[in-house]
Formats: structure tokens, C-alpha cells, sequence
């Protein structure tokens, strides 16, 4: 089932079966990256997992199987506290990948030498674009980054130890010109002089040495195609063929019925469509009469409502699932005949919970073909099992602002399930002009005298799923962006009304 690689501190001291009896015919004393290249080399599709020693008698063999249920999964998972880039990294980061939780299983680049596995098929396919001979945290770490946006699916995950762990052993930390190395192989060139602004900024050092070494370094490719090895989850995810599909909708009746005609049409029809309908206006009633005129095959459960807002509206239509499966849907898209056909065959063949689709204007162009995990989650083009959302609602403080499905979707991975973006299964995004008796909603800070940046919502959002280098690396990446655009051209005079604009963020943003 695994050969399991036994390490101390990044040096390899034994090789053992999942019996953990000693195997004899490997060389002992190299690093855990060569190790890991040469039993790549002499076995194919072969699960290893890495183990420190003082790990070893908390292995959970029993998990193995369901963590790694298909052979494109790198899992590890760090004891500690301490992870082996210093957390300057949040200064140039701005994807949700930092702020791990490690209670559950948790999408996430950032790896650990403690303990993890993956397959050789990868390490094979990849064997030359990485480089062996490197420290196991920033190997293992390395190749997650270059791998999640290409279809590799890496996670911190706590079930790889029994829960009785101990573990005390600190781990040592990458140096400052190991952190500007890594950066300029794994980001754009411009990212490395952020992050020297960021440390002369907020830690007042100055790291001209560390950043004139850094730009020796040319960024790592991507150019492999992970596609090459197949997938097959042993995963159960699909009990019933049943979907409900949810749809908040506002002044399109006609938009509407066309979506409701694409669900009539599907080869695998849904079980129940969940319209909530809404219209401010006082004795206003239901537009829709076709709801009623006309047979559907399918059950509608429609509900009106005369309060604004999808967060309410979706959170009205979650009450009323019933169903295996539900649909986030728009009142405005189209898709093809077979979508739910197709989307299921994707989950079983994936073995997940969450499915975001492309979803795209006719005119626009698609840029990602990889089916990857994403920090994205559309509220109106994404599938997700019941019961990952059962209990979860969207947070009407972000009600008429930014950021609410993206704040949806961070529930949904601390609960422990990915959110995987699906390339292939495409829906159209009409964009329909707004609905003709929409009221223009007025923030409680929009009669400010300083008005706040960023949007007290999106200040939320970051407060709530950022490090705290991650927000200080936004602030200033925020400020430089907006002084382009401000009126103000005395740097001096702009800052102090930068920090006034964000500090009226944060009051909102508490007040939220």
C-alpha cells in the first residue's frame, strides 16, 4: 500500500513497508528529496509517505487510503506552530493559503517535511523540472506551489497523525535570502522588490543583499501537464442522483424562464428548483406566473419576499434543500443539456464535494483549462453536496456589498472540503441589465466624510481569512495602487488620508 520514508530532520534513517518492517534494499542517509527521487525512479504509481521518527509511532496507516484516494494528492501535515518560511511570505501573498486551519482538511501550497505522502507518478512526471538537492520543506513546499494552479491537489491534513500526537522538535526556519530566493522562482519578478518595501516598511530592515542575490534566480516553469496522469477517486461521493438547484432572482421573469427551460431539458433533471423571488415594492406580488401556467418536470418551491439582498435570499432557499446535491444558480445563465450528467460523472471520477464551473459572458475569452483547486466559489456556478453547507448560511453582514460567496466558500474549506474549479462543464453568463424595480442601496458609510478603503466588506473578508502580514502586505499594495489615481500628489499629505480612509475601513468593518 506505502512505502514509508523514516527521517530525521531531512536525513533518511529507514525505509519501511506499511507494516512497518524495514525494507533493506535502499540506501540509507540521503535526504528525503533524493530518497524520494529514487524510489520514483524504481517504482511506478506508488504511494510514499515521509514520517520523522519521532512521528512514526502516531502514523495513522488506517487514513492513508481516503486521504490519498486518487494519485494526484500531496498531503502533509506540520505539528507545530512554526512552518518553515517565515511569515514575511503574507506580505506578498494574496490567496487564502496562509491562515491554515489545522483542525481539518485544508487547501493549502504550504507543505511539511513531519509528515506527508504523495505518488511517484508525480514526482516522475515532474522529475525534470525540480531540483532534489534542496532542504525537504522547501522541496516539498516548492512543488506545491508550482503544481496547484496545474491540477496537483495539496492539502495540510491532521488525519495523517493519530490525535494523541506529541511533538515538541522546532523546526528550522528558511533564511532571508532563502524566502527572496523562493519568491522570485515562484512569483513574478516584481513581487521580490514588494516584498523588500514590505520588511524596510513594517520591520524597518533593509535587505539589498537578499533582493540584488534574488534577481540571479529565473522564475520556475509550469509548462508539465499533470492531465498525463489519470484520476480515478476510490472516494464514494454520490449516494443519490438527486440534485436541488437554488436561484435568487429579482426583475428577469424572462431570464428566468430560460434558465427554467435548460433545467427541463437536462438528461438527469433536478428533483426541486427553489426560486426566491424578490420586489421591494409595498403590495407588490409574483411576476412569475409561468411558475403556475405551465407544467414543469420538476417541483418549484417559490418563495416572494419583499426584503432585498441574495445573502437573505440564498439563505431562504438553503432552508428548503432536500435533496443529495445542490446547484448555486443565477437567474441569468445558460448551460447545456447534459451539465448535471456531466458534473456527476466529475465528482465520482474526482471524489468531490465542491465543484465551481466556468462561467463566462459570451464574449469573454477562457484563460484556465486545469481542473484545480481554487479559493473561488460562485454563488450562482458552483455544485456542492448538502451536507458540506448543512448548518453554514451566507453572512449577511456582507448583505449589498463584496465578497460574500467568496466568504461562503472559506466556510465551506475550514469545514474541510476543497472547492475544485471544473474547466471542462461550461455555463454562459448573460449578464441581464438590472431588474427594472431595483432600489440603489445606500451604505451606512456612504455619507462618510472619509470614505473608507477598502470596502468595509472586503476589509472583513481579509480580517477574517488574511495572516497579519498578509493584511499589511494588502494595505500597501492597496495604497501604492490607489496613489496612481488620487488627486493628492504630495506623498505625505496622501498618507495621512490613506490612513485615515482605511482606519474608517476598519470601524465599518468592526460595525459589520
Amino acid at each position: 500500500m506505502a512505502l514509508i520514508i523514516v527521517h530525521n530532520n531531512n536525513k533518511v534513517i529507514s525505509i519501511l513497508d506499511d507494516n512497518f518492517k524495514p525494507l533493506s534494499n535502499f540506501e540509507l542517509g540521503k535526504s528525503v528529496p533524493k530518497t524520494l527521487q529514487l524510489i520514483a525512479m524504481q517504482f511506478d504509481n506508488q504511494l510514499v509517505v515521509w514520517c520523522h521518527q519521532f512521528l512514526l509511532e502516531y502514523l495513522n496507516i488506517e487514513a492513508l487510503k481516503d486521504i490519498f484516494h486518487h494519485n494526484r494528492v500531496l498531503a502533509s501535515f506540520n505539528p507545530t506552530e512554526t512552518y518553515y518560511f517565515p511569515k514575511q511570505l503574507g506580505y506578498i501573498e494574496r490567496s487564502f493559503v496562509l491562515k491554515i486551519n489545522r483542525t481539518v482538511t485544508f487547501p493549502t501550497w504550504l507543505m511539511s517535511s513531519h509528515v506527508g505522502g504523495i505518488n511517484t507518478a508525480v514526482l516522475m512526471l515532474l522529475n525534470k523540472q525540480l531540483n532534489f538537492n534542496q532542504n525537504a520543506d522547501y522541496f516539498l513546499t516548492s512543488l506545491a506551489k508550482l503544481t496547484t494552479s496545474q491540477g496537483l491537489f495539496c492539502y495540510s491534513e491532521p488525519r495523517l497523525l493519530r490525535p494523541e500526537y506529541i511533538f515538541e522538535d522546532n523546526l528550522k526556519q528558511a533564511s532571508i535570502y532563502t524566502l527572496f530566493k523562493f519568491v522570485k522562482l515562484h512569483y513574478k519578478w516584481v513581487w521580490v522588490f514588494f516584498l523588500s518595501l514590505g520588511l524596510l516598511v513594517f520591520e524597518k530592515k533593509i535587505t539589498l543583499l537578499p533582493l540584488i542575490r534574488s534577481l540571479f534566480y529565473k522564475q520556475l516553469s509550469t509548462t508539465f501537464n499533470l492531465e498525463a496522469i489519470p484520476i480515478q477517486s476510490t472516494r464514494t461521493v454520490i449516494s443519490k442522483h438527486e440534485i436541488d438547484v437554488i436561484i435568487p432572482t429579482i426583475g428577469r421573469k424572462q431570464y428566468l424562464y430560460d434558465v427554467l427551460k435548460d433545467l427541463a431539458a437536462q438528461t438527469l433533471l433536478p428533483k426541486n428548483v427553489i426560486i426566491v423571488e424578490q420586489n421591494p415594492l409595498e403590495d407588490s406580488v409574483s411576476e412569475l406566473d409561468y411558475l403556475i401556467n405551465r407544467d414543469w418536470p420538476f417541483k418549484i418551491r417559490h418563495k416572494f419576499t419583499q426584503q432585498l439582498g441574495v445573502c437573505n435570499a440564498r439563505n431562504i432557499a438553503l432552508n428548503k434543500i432536500e435533496s443529495e446535491w445542490v446547484f448555486f444558480a443565477d437567474d441569468d445563465i445558460r448551460f447545456k443539456t447534459d451539465f448535471f450528467e456531466e458534473s456527476l460523472k466529475k465528482i465520482e471520477e474526482y471524489g468531490i464535494s465542491v465543484l465551481n464551473y466556468s462561467c463566462l459572458q459570451p464574449e469573454q475569452n477562457q484563460t484556465y483549462f486545469n481542473m484545480h483547486q481554487t479559493t473561488v466559489f460562485g454563488s450562482g456556478s458552483s455544485m456542492v453536496k448538502s451536507s458540506v453547507i448543512k448548518g453554514l448560511s451566507f453572512n449577511m453582514a456582507y448583505e449589498n456589498g463584496f465578497g460574500e460567496d467568496t466568504e461562503f466558500g472559506m466556510q465551506i474549506r475550514n469545514t474541510g472540503h476543497d472547492v475544485v474549479f471544473v474547466p471542462e462543464i461550461k455555463i454562459i453568463h448573460l449578464k441581464a441589465p438590472i431588474g427594472g424595480y431595483r432600489t440603489k442601496v445606500k451604505h451606512p458609510w456612504s455619507e462618510d466624510n472619509i470614505l473608507p478603503k477598502p470596502s468595509p466588506t472586503i476589509q472583513l473578508l481579509y480580517q477574517t481569512y488574511f495572516t497579519s502580514e498578509q493584511l499589511l502586505g494588502y494595505k500597501l499594495l492597496l495604497g501604492l495602487r490607489s496613489y496612481k489615481n488620487s488627486g493628492i500628489k504630495n506623498p505625505w499629505t496622501y498618507i495621512i488620508q490613506y490612513k485615515k480612509q482605511w482606519n474608517r475601513s476598519l470601524f465599518w468593518s468592526n460595525k459589520l
